[in-house]
């Protein structure tokens, strides 16, 4: 049976550990089917991407009090599960491009050189839009 989605756009618009964490884990299992991903980071998902906070995302989960980043932690270390950075490098080196939005980060005055080097650009809307295009988009 031939795969209906050939390509995938994901955008991460939150700041949460287990909210960045979804959009990670889709594009990651995308790449390693064989699907072309882009991942578009805007509003409080630049956090996921900006080399001072991608490693202390901040746990949101309110549901779960016993569940905190300490927890959470050790559970990622003891099933050998990546941290956000390395769910990063992961999906950019397997050949997904990793932009942030032009208009989040001129509003919030981020620097290109204040993102992980797994950032491909800084890009407009209308550029995801393009660059998006026959692509399924997912938000998260």
């Amino acid at each position: 049976m031939e795969r209906k989605i050939k390509k995938l756009s994901i955008i991460i618009s939150r700041n949460g550990f287990e909210e960045v964490l979804p959009g990670l884990i889709m594009a990651n299992g995308a790449r390693m089917e064989g699907i072309d991903v882009m991942l578009f980071f805007t509003s409080f998902g630049l956090d996921a991407i900006i080399e001072s906070t991608m490693d202390n995302l901040p746990l949101i989960n309110k549901t779960h009090p016993e569940l905190t980043m300490e927890t959470m932690k050790q559970a990622m270390e003891k099933y050998d599960f990546p941290t956000i950075r390395e769910f990063v490098e992961m999906i950019h080196d397997s050949g997904a491009k990793i932009y942030a939005c032009r208009a989040t980060v001129d509003l919030w005055g981020v620097k290109k050189e204040d993102f992980c080097p797994e950032v491909d650009d800084i890009i407009s809307v209308g550029q995801f839009y393009t660059f998006s295009d026959d692509a399924q988009i997912i938000f998260t």
